[in-house]
């Protein structure tokens, strides 16, 4: 009777330490996690009208992207996405985009922070713009060739 109860006990042990080894994974996990730019508002602060370009790199550093029609700009792109389960697909809780205007001597002419309510939401993760729009599929295809015989 003692050896079977060793073994119960031992298998038990085992399986406790399995359990909390899997579980461990999950520790410390807060869901929330930033893409893009992390902003610095007291940078930001520093960024006034008349300030040379050159500066405003020094401040802020390199651009997330700049304009390539138009006017010439600077653009500072952050976006929070979080979760409450690690496997559970994200959503986004804000966004923000901050924008550098600069006029034809290269010095700031406005700076403006737009947010979540000013634009669509990007999907960093994936890299497309969602679309209207219904995706054709490979068995409507299949079945419109058909008919047109």
């Amino acid at each position: 009777m003692g050896v079977k109860s060793d073994r119960r006990s031992s298998v038990r042990v085992a399986f406790a330490a399995a359990l909390a080894l899997s579980l461990g994974g999950c520790l410390g996990y807060d869901g929330t996690v930033q893409h893009g730019y992390v902003l610095d508002q007291r940078a930001l602060e520093q960024v006034k009208v008349g300030v040379p370009a050159e500066q405003v790199l020094t401040i802020l550093g390199t651009p997330s992207t700049t304009s390539t029609v138009g006017g010439d700009a600077w653009y500072y792109i952050t976006q929070k996405t979080s979760r409450t389960v690690q496997f559970m697909a994200p959503s986004v809780t804000d966004q923000r985009v901050v924008a550098v205007y600069f006029n034809k001597n290269k010095r700031v002419e406005r700076v403006a922070n737009y947010g979540m309510e000013d634009g669509k939401v990007i999907d960093f993760v994936s890299r497309t713009t969602p679309t209207s729009g219904q995706e054709p599929s490979f068995i409507g295809n299949a079945l419109k060739g058909l008919l047109r015989f």
